[in-house]
């Protein structure tokens, strides 16, 4: 069996979660602020080192360079990119210094449900960046200018009334945010296919029962080679790979954010056993569980 610590050793500290908290005198549910207000209010330290937030983070990103992480992968952001990492993932930021730009949070519920839909505010497997251009560029540019702009204007209207357009105003940059005109989904086409939409649903609620691409192909009606056909032209991989690789995430961030033994991820994931899981681990990453949670605690992952 893989031992996470040795016994008797401190414990590891979590990666913390940080849940939404609104300004004083703010309406709850969304904050809007710049780069420079973040790193004037924030501990630097803090913002570097992993952290798994309950909110999302929409980051327009006016100058400089940045480089930020999600779900342990790296991104580097360009003037114009903009990000959105979800509730849930693990982030952190990269340097600070230089970059300028603006900054929306907000919960999950805080947008009405069509508006969510819509956007697919919780298809955790869009992109964390995209590069608008042109005419699509210059309307998130709008979007963003003027969500900031309500957002300092708390007075003018009533409270419950400047909530409303602080929620109709989120909801056109979500939109455009998730919608770039100039950007195309994987296939090629604008919308994924139903087998690959019903087979990422289906992967996300059961990843941790079966990572058979027959047993899903079985579940919704499809053959397998439908499935893999679907999941490559949408997503770039094969069925087989898409579920491997959420399992892959999934222990990423059990092991990042606890202290559970590989016995335990093992269980949760559906493993016989911490070996099982610990092999399938290193052989698609390329690294044992306990050195990437090494990596990751050090800030190297």
């Amino acid at each position: 069996m893989v031992r996470m610590r040795q016994e008797g050793a401190e414990p590891v500290p979590e990666i913390p979660e940080v849940a939404f908290s609104a300004p004083a005198g703010r309406p709850t549910g969304v904050e809007v602020l710049t780069l420079a207000e973040l790193r004037a209010r924030a501990d630097a330290c803090r913002l570097s080192a992993p952290h798994r937030p309950g909110f999302h983070h929409l980051l327009l990103l006016d100058g400089g360079r940045l480089v930020h992480s999600v779900d342990f992968q790296d991104h580097v952001l360009a003037p114009g990119d903009l990000l959105w990492s979800r509730p849930g993932q693990v982030q952190h930021f990269g340097d600070l210094t230089g970059a300028e730009g603006r900054l929306v949070l907000f919960e999950a519920g805080f947008l009405d449900p069509a508006t969510a839909a819509a956007a697919r505010v919780e298809d955790w497997y869009g992109p964390p960046v995209r590069h608008p251009q042109g005419a699509a560029a210059r309307g998130v540019d709008a979007a963003m200018r003027q969500l900031h702009g309500e957002f300092g204007a708390l007075g003018g209207l009533p409270l419950e009334i400047h909530l409303e357009v602080l929620r109709h105003l989120l909801a056109v940059l979500v939109l455009r945010a998730a919608h770039p005109g100039g950007e195309r989904d994987g296939d090629g086409s604008c919308t994924a296919s139903p087998a690959y939409l019903r087979f990422r649903d289906a992967v996300e609620r059961d990843f941790t029962r079966s990572r058979r691409v027959a047993d899903y192909a079985r579940a919704l009606g499809y053959a397998p080679r439908t499935l893999s056909r679907a999941t490559e032209s949408f997503a770039g991989v094969g069925a087989k790979e898409f579920i491997d690789r959420r399992v892959v995430l999934e222990a990423k961030r059990l092991l990042a954010h606890g202290d559970r033994s590989a016995a335990r991820i093992a269980d949760r994931l559906g493993f016989a056993d911490a070996t099982n899981f610990s092999k399938f681990f290193q052989r698609q990453t390329g690294t044992t569980p306990i050195a990437f949670r090494t990596a990751v605690r050090s800030g190297a992952g």
